[in-house]
């Protein structure tokens, strides 16, 4: 599955915890997702969608598809309104076989 991801995880995992530390780092957050290419964006949303069980995790290239199709409004915009949207991208990860907390500890040892 991680394959078929066109984000690295450990680009993920940056985005969960800046989601996590919203009240301060919020324009950090917007700013470092504006950054990313439309592919990136595209997997940032399927993820999420898929940790809120909107697509299955076998279906990730069909999301990452409809993301990049009905994308109306900028990602930032889309996922920093959502409620819970670092809790749905960290589900999403683990859904397609891939441990927030092995990434995280990836991270940090760099």
């Amino acid at each position: 599955m991680e394959e078929l991801l066109e984000i690295s995880p450990r680009k993920v995992v940056q985005v969960i915890f800046q989601a996590r530390e919203k009240a301060m780092a919020e324009p950090e957050l917007r700013a470092f997702i504006a950054a990313m290419n439309e592919d990136e964006k595209a997997s940032l949303v399927a993820l999420t969608w898929i940790g809120r069980e909107t697509f299955d995790a076998e279906d990730l290239a069909e999301a990452i598809a409809t993301a990049k199709a009905e994308a109306t409004v900028p990602t930032e915009n889309y996922l920093v309104g959502m409620p819970l949207f670092p809790d749905y991208l960290e589900a999403g990860l683990e859904a397609i076989g891939i441990s927030p907390g092995d990434v995280e500890e990836d991270f940090f040892d760099r």
